[in-house]
């Protein structure tokens, strides 16, 4: 009886030392014009959504408390359709921590403008990888799967492709439903792409540049400044594959949205030439961010020259 109690109580303890794969900051913000008889609806909505992710079982790995994934959420309410129906945005951020450092760095920070469900105050949310029951609970678990995937691919080599592949499976539920953004005819920039790029075997130099951009660049920064900024600049040398594949590639927009104020900061304190260098690829691989990349040419006392960006060494 004592060794079976001992034996509960280890394994009680060893539970209570691992944690769910994700820790998720979700924020609901209603506008100003949805009824105030909503708001306290939409108030349990975000609890309900950070409870449905961030204690869900998404992997079969075990997770130590600091080693979860965070990622946040938030969800800009701007119309009411109906009585259980709204319409909105989510911006979803994501930053992966870097080694032997405080600094963070962004992954993705993405802008959803086709946010459309229903949400019954009464009714649990539930997901059911089969079938496509709730667009709320589709596109909080797509996102949760897609974010697990970039996470694992900043660490191995396609490292994300079995939670990229779960992504699309939610995109492939959703094909008969009525809401916008997970189909391909609809835009050329929405969930299905990013679900359908991120497994393109044509992108496969996308997988590559993920990986070294971050293990073999960032990660040795700490140690070594200038031989990570060489890895850094081989991995965006590696997109230019990427861009004579696919111009208009969604997963292009999607690195550079994320990284180029990073980018910019890595390469403030670099030698002329190389600033030279990268800046004119730069101006070539992402023109839509140039006004960032202009700051590459200009003068800083070291690489991490703001609050975002705090040096390595």
């Amino acid at each position: 009886m004592n060794k079976l109690f001992l034996t509960l109580s280890l394994l009680i303890f060893s539970c209570s030392l691992q944690a769910q794969e994700v820790l998720c900051n979700i924020r609901v913000i209603p506008k100003n014009d949805i009824p105030i008889s909503d708001r306290q609806k939409l108030q349990t909505l975000q609890k309900s959504a950070r409870e449905f992710i961030n204690n869900r079982k998404w992997t079969n790995e075990v997770f130590n408390e600091d080693e979860r994934i965070e990622f946040n959420l938030s969800f800009n309410i701007l119309k009411k359709v109906s009585t259980d129906r709204y319409e909105g945005t989510l911006q979803v951020q994501f930053s992966r921590p870097i080694f032997n450092s405080s600094y963070y760095s962004p992954i993705l920070n993405y802008l959803d403008k086709e946010i459309e469900f229903d949400y019954i105050e009464t009714q649990p949310l539930e997901y059911n990888e089969n079938t496509h029951s709730s667009n709320l609970s589709a596109i909080l678990s797509f996102y949760t799967y897609l974010i697990i995937g970039l996470d694992y691919s900043t660490f191995s080599n396609n490292g994300g492709n079995f939670y990229f592949q779960k992504a699309k499976k939610i995109v492939e539920n959703a094909q008969s439903a009525p809401e916008n953004g997970w189909k391909a005819f609809e835009s050329n920039k929405n969930r299905y792409w990013m679900a359908e790029e991120l497994l393109d075997a044509k992108y496969s130099a996308f997988q590559s540049v993920l990986y070294s951009y971050h293990r073999s660049g960032l990660d040795i920064m700490h140690d070594d400044n200038e031989k990570g900024r060489g890895y850094v600049s081989e991995s965006i040398e590696n997109m230019r594959k990427v861009k004579q594949l696919n111009p208009t590639a969604f997963i292009l927009q999607l690195f550079f949205n994320a990284k180029a104020d990073e980018i910019a900061s890595i390469y403030s304190n670099a030698f002329q030439d190389e600033k030279n260098r990268i800046y004119k690829l730069l101006s070539e691989l992402d023109p839509g961010n140039i006004s960032k990349y202009n700051k590459i040419k200009e003068e800083s006392s070291n690489n991490f020259p703001d609050d975002r960006m705090p040096n390595l060494k």
